[in-house]
Order: structure tokens, then C-alpha cells, then sequence
């Protein structure tokens, strides 16, 4: 059992973790957006590859390592298995998760000079994260049933 200071700060570096994934999740696919808007093998092109591993090993992926693992303890030690609003607020991390290893692949097709994706569809992967994230905030601060 933790105690409630430990729990504290276990909740402050999760909630840390949780903003700097949110960040990244929302930001790939705009630099997705401008890279579909460059030439390929360009200077830009290149530059862009770099951002994007970077953003994803640096930022990203630590991160949601982070977020899921002290997520996973509070949840144990708060008992929060037993929760419907926590099954719903789950799946959405994991629908979140999902997110991120797409966003991966598609790097990876960027990486690759494979990129099949559109403008506009980058846009639209934009929001799935927004929309997630406001679903997470909403059943962690109501916890509506």
C-alpha cells in the first residue's frame, strides 16, 4: 500500500507523462500535414524525417511508457478495476495506444519515401487523439458511472 504522499506524487508524474504524450499525439500529424507538402529526398523532407524520430523516441514513446505504467499502479493501488467509468476510460487509452503505433507506422512510411497518405487525411488523424484525450478527461473527472 502507498502511501497517500507517494500516491501524490505518482499521480503528478503520471499527469506529467499524460501532457507530454497528449503533446506529441497532437503534433506528429500536423508535421505529418506539412510533410506531405514537400518534395520527397528534399532538404525539407529530410528535415522533417528527423523531427518526427526525434518527437517519437525522445518525447512520445517515453511518455506513454511512463503514463501507462504509473497509470497502471494508481489504478491497482486506487482499487479502480472495480469502476465502469474506468473499464470505458481504459479502452480509450488503449484506443489511444493504437493511435501511437499507427503514428509510427506512418513516420516509418515517411521514413521509407513510402508516405500514401493525403493532406487532408493527416488533418483528420489530427483529431482522433483531441477526441480521445476529451473522453479521458471527462470519465477521470466525473467518473459518470
Amino acid at each position: 500500500m502507498l502511501s497517500s504522499d507517494t500516491y501524490l506524487w505518482l499521480k503528478a508524474l503520471h499527469v506529467i507523462a499524460v501532457i507530454s504524450w497528449m503533446a506529441g499525439m497532437l503534433y506528429l500529424p500536423r508535421l505529418f500535414v506539412y510533410h506531405t507538402q514537400v518534395a520527397r529526398r528534399s532538404e525539407a523532407s529530410e528535415l522533417f524525417k528527423v523531427m518526427e524520430r526525434r518527437l517519437l523516441k525522445a518525447i512520445m514513446t517515453p511518455a506513454a511508457i511512463v503514463a501507462w505504467a504509473l497509470g497502471l499502479v494508481m489504478a491497482v493501488e486506487g482499487g479502480l478495476f472495480a469502476a465502469h467509468w474506468f473499464h470505458v476510460k481504459l479502452l480509450l487509452v488503449v484506443l489511444m495506444t493504437l493511435s501511437h503505433v499507427f503514428l509510427v507506422r506512418c513516420k516509418n512510411d515517411f521514413a521509407a519515401d513510402r508516405n500514401r497518405h493525403s493532406e487532408k487525411f493527416y488533418r483528420m488523424v489530427n483529431e482522433v487523439p483531441t477526441l480521445l484525450m476529451i473522453g479521458v478527461v471527462i470519465l477521470v473527472i466525473t467518473k459518470a458511472f
